[in-house]
């Protein structure tokens, strides 16, 4: 369908919202119409081709990511990362194997790389039917591992920029093994996205090699060279955990969502959603115990608020609502933890 060429907007607009309802109804149109508007605004920044290959290949490769992941929004998901040249007689390898059968008999799915190392150990644990595969495409180590090749939740990226955005939006928590430079990579982005609240809050866990100190060691230059420079707050360390139990590693993810359950902004309220009520005590404790995070007022019970009437699945979720400074999320996710203990 060819657009008229119009000096009246409304003309255009039409035609583009009718292109938009030949495909389905959708009650986010809008936001399609926009993204339409993008593409056609590139034609008159003079865009170099190169620049619409990225853009054209990013789009696909996420709106193929968002499928594939919509029917499985109803489990909760760990990121498994680690060194994919560790070798099946590696006693790492084999806590990466127990971790994933461990997270999985608590209902999670697990999301790795889809290589082999630790990738492969850990969809080998979870099993094929609970795993998902982000597999990037390299000019080596690009095959997929026999646990999830050919399998429909298994996706080749181009770019690493698209699946590190896939890893981050559709996780609820990151177990960072042993590796080399991707490893740390992702250990890194993972942690500044929580440490700026650019991600949601979830549980990282380092799961340690007894043998090496492998992630006490970098704990150490952590607290040299960042703590004690001034370089991160002290409670930036509260966003991970280090440990070289496999089943204290798992419980620290389940026990992160004992209570709590997700939050989002609603202008300038911060609404923290819980599965379980929080009694007039522990509000007590909250308000006594972290008014640093307030930029005023004070931690209050509350339901739903009317905003939040798109997300009707969780609308019976007891609530918190706070006005959130949106600077100390170490402090936050310590305010969450104390929120699980109850």
């Amino acid at each position: 369908m060819a657009l008229t060429t119009s000096t009246d907007n409304n003309t255009v607009d039409d035609q583009i919202m009718h292109l938009i309802h030949t495909y389905g109804e959708s009650s986010d149109a809008d936001l399609v119409k926009e993204i339409i508007f993008t593409a056609l605004r590139l034609v008159g920044d003079r865009a170099d081709r190169g620049d619409l290959k990225i853009l054209n290949t990013a789009l696909k490769e996420l709106r193929y990511a968002f499928k594939v992941f919509k029917p499985y929004r109803n489990y909760r998901k760990v990121s498994i990362f680690g060194s994919a040249r560790t070798q099946p007689d590696d006693p790492v390898y084999q806590q990466a194997v127990e971790f994933g059968r461990r997270v999985v008999e608590r209902g999670y799915m697990v999301i790795t790389g889809a290589g082999e190392g630790i990738m492969k150990a850990g969809q080998d644990g979870a099993g094929r039917r609970m795993s998902f595969g982000l597999n990037i495409r390299l000019p080596f180590e690009q095959v997929a591992n026999s646990i999830i090749a050919d399998d429909p939740k298994l996706i080749t990226f181009k770019y690493f920029f698209t699946r590190k955005l896939i890893f981050v939006k559709e996780t609820d928590a990151f177990a960072m093994f042993p590796g080399g430079f991707g490893t740390h990579d992702e250990a890194f982005e993972a942690l500044t996205l929580l440490q700026t609240g650019k991600s949601d809050p979830m549980p990282v866990v380092f799961i340690d090699s007894p043998q090496e100190r492998y992630w006490r060691t970098w704990e150490a230059f952590i607290q040299e060279h960042l703590v004690q420079k001034g370089r991160i707050s002290p409670d930036d360390l509260s966003l991970f955990k280090i440990t070289e139990d496999v089943e204290e590693a798992v419980e620290e993810i389940d026990t992160f969502y004992r209570n709590y359950h997700s939050l989002r902004y609603v202008k300038d309220l911060l609404v923290i959603r819980v599965n379980h009520s929080i009694s007039p005590e522990l509000l007590d404790t909250l308000n006594h115990d972290f008014t640093d995070l307030l930029a005023a007022g004070k931690i209050e019970a509350s339901g739903a608020l009317p905003e939040e009437s798109n997300e009707p699945e969780i609308a019976h979720l007891p609530r918190l609502v706070l006005r959130f400074n949106r600077r100390n999320f170490g402090r936050l996710r310590q305010m969450i933890d104390v929120i699980n203990r109850y």
